[in-house]
């Protein structure tokens, strides 16, 4: 029992440093060493609310970085989520398959690009990446608005399609005048939506600045 006891010991402090985020974050800036070597900007008005590190679904080595940007009271006004992920060694045949034909330049380097609204309390799904996310929020006291409008920006990272850097741009809807219910397909104010979509990718991309030594194309 005593070894038993001690073995347990010395594996714990082992696992827990082998979930900690590898990632370093400095004030409004993270700085990545691997997968990708990358420095990733955001504006000097974000607060930080944290990072967390798991294997997502026991798939995938997931390591997020949430930032924000909010009112005196605490209510989120813009979202920022970075996200470095990678397939587990345990699982050799699993790939990331974007079929998406959209695509967008970020400070000159090509990710896979969709856009969505998403009201505040629709279902999320148990274990997801969102789920942690939103829950550093709520851990930090902010209060998630009503509805939202989302970028989102994928970079496969190796020729196996493997890991990925994933950034999500996030914007309360509140100030365009609009909910996610008018804005979803098949709300009275779909046919906007293109021109709002316009808007938020420029401004996801001036407030999003990626510089990277590698980060050519897989």
């Amino acid at each position: 029992m005593r070894q038993i006891l001690a073995l347990t010991l010395f594996c714990a402090p082992l696992a827990a440093q082998t979930n900690s985020p590898e990632r370093q974050v400095a004030g409004n800036v993270i700085t990545s060493q691997h997968d990708p070597n990358a420095r990733i900007e955001l504006p000097t008005s974000v607060r930080y609310v944290g990072a967390d590190r798991w294997p997502l679904y026991d798939i995938a080595d997931c390591e997020l970085h949430a930032f924000v940007e909010a009112d005196a009271q605490k209510n989120v006004q813009r979202l920022y989520w970075v996200q470095f992920e990678g397939y587990l060694p345990s699982q050799p045949t699993l790939k990331h398959d974007y079929d998406s034909s959209r695509h967008t330049s970020l400070s000159g380097v090509d990710f896979y690009l969709d856009t969505w609204v998403r009201v505040r309390d629709a279902r999320t799904q148990k274990g997801s990446d969102r789920e942690h996310v939103e829950a550093l929020i709520r851990a930090k006291g902010y209060t998630m608005p009503a509805g939202l409008m989302y970028v989102r920006l994928v970079r496969l990272l190796d020729q196996e399609k493997r890991k990925e850097l994933m950034i999500i741009y996030g914007e309360d809807l509140a100030p365009a005048g609009y909910t996610a219910a008018d804005l979803s397909e098949g709300g009275k104010s779909f046919n906007q939506w293109p021109g709002i979509e316009k808007g938020l990718l420029e401004r996801a991309k001036q407030k999003v600045a990626l510089g990277s030594a590698s980060l050519a194309s897989p």
